[in-house]
């Protein structure tokens, strides 16, 4: 039986029992240890409880409401990466995915007889049409990666960055199409917005829009399938040894591809939230969004090396980064530091996730 397992089965009474029994240079470096490896936790909470000492409205209704509703828009996209993280990849194409994404729903959702209509002779589609053209989008570039990195064995960052730059590329000519000439989509027809961002609940008299519902079924449709799934077990199976996997009987290939297919359809979802949320689509819209996540992912325990990662955490990682984010708006913190401050963010959580991971070995 490992170490881990024993101390798992001694329970917290007998990790408090072994703690004693070490000598004070073993419980210095063991309390290190437990800093260390938490850092990223506890820098949050001291930042949380200074930012609220200093702005209390920080921790008003409104301010809470806003970090929910805002960690839902997210939590989509981090879902996705989450399992190409899992494979030991990563996928930095997701932020582009939802920008396409969101610019296809607007454009097919514009309120008829607006004066800047992409498409003036077509009426507003019903939504159901739209999100299934998002999904088949995101889960076509989601082939596209999977089959790349599957089939050719490329690294997951080499194939996203390719993709990453084609629908960039496919955005933009997108937005020439017609008469647009790039123009911001906007417009939207009422059906659609009040679909995504109607309200859901009032509490206090603030609103909960209807996509916290929406992201809160997507995150247990993707906790069944992590957990309950096939599926799920041959993903972590690929992402702890691929070889060992694929001598198990594990079909590797089609895990590798179903994860990106997975993601991309997540990509999907998350573009029809955005194009109703910002309710402004232009080539610019999911810019850096795959930063976000991939944070949120490694601040949620879902380790590079692969194999590792729980639904739970993500959600925490999605939840934790948007309330640092929102504290920082409130303290005025400037757009172009918030890009130092995520990048920051990302480095030290991989740093913290490797020093694990060898912590283990």
């Amino acid at each position: 039986m490992s170490e881990i397992n024993v101390i798992k089965r001694k329970g917290i009474s007998g990790r408090i029992a072994e703690f004693k029994e070490k000598s004070p240079s073993e419980k210095r470096s063991a309390i290190a240890d437990v800093l260390l490896n938490n850092a990223m936790y506890i820098v949050i909470v001291i930042a949380v409880i200074l930012i609220a000492i200093k702005v209390p409205a920080f921790l008003s209704l409104s301010s809470v409401i806003n970090i929910v509703s805002l960690t839902a828009a997210k939590l989509p996209i981090a879902l996705g990466i989450g399992g190409a993280i899992v494979l030991t990849g990563t996928d930095i194409s997701a932020g582009r995915c939802v920008g396409l994404t969101a610019c296809i729903a607007a454009s097919l959702l514009q309120m008829p007889g607006y004066a800047n209509k992409m498409f003036p002779n077509l009426g507003v589609m019903p939504l159901v049409y739209v999100l299934l053209i998002l999904l088949a989008v995101g889960a076509l570039i989601g082939f596209i990666n999977g089959l790349f990195v599957a089939k050719f064995k490329l690294h997951p960052f080499i194939v996203t960055l390719s993709t990453q730059l084609i629908v960039f590329g496919a955005v933009l000519m997108y937005l020439m199409i017609g008469t647009n000439n790039g123009q911001t989509l906007s417009g939207l027809d009422a059906s659609y917005t009040n679909f995504v961002r109607g309200t859901l609940f009032t509490i206090g008299g603030v609103a909960v829009p209807k996509y916290v519902l929406y992201s809160i079924i997507l995150t247990a449709i993707m906790w069944v399938i992590w957990n309950k799934t096939k599926f799920g077990k041959n993903m972590f199976a690929v992402g702890s040894n691929e070889e060992a996997a694929n001598v198990s009987g594990v079909n590797v290939f089609w895990t590798i591809v179903t994860v990106f297919v997975l993601a991309g359809m997540m990509y999907g979802i998350t573009g029809f939230i955005e194009g109703a949320r910002i309710a402004s689509c232009s080539a610019n819209t999911g810019l850096n969004y795959e930063c976000d996540a991939i944070a949120a992912c490694v601040i949620g325990g879902v380790s590079f090396v692969g194999g590792t990662g729980k639904i739970s955490g993500i959600v925490i990682g999605v939840l934790l980064l948007q309330i640092i984010f929102v504290g920082l708006n409130f303290l005025s913190v400037s757009a172009n530091m918030l890009y130092i401050i995520k990048g920051v963010i990302i480095l030290v959580a991989c740093a913290i996730d490797m020093r694990k991971y060898l912590a283990r070995k």
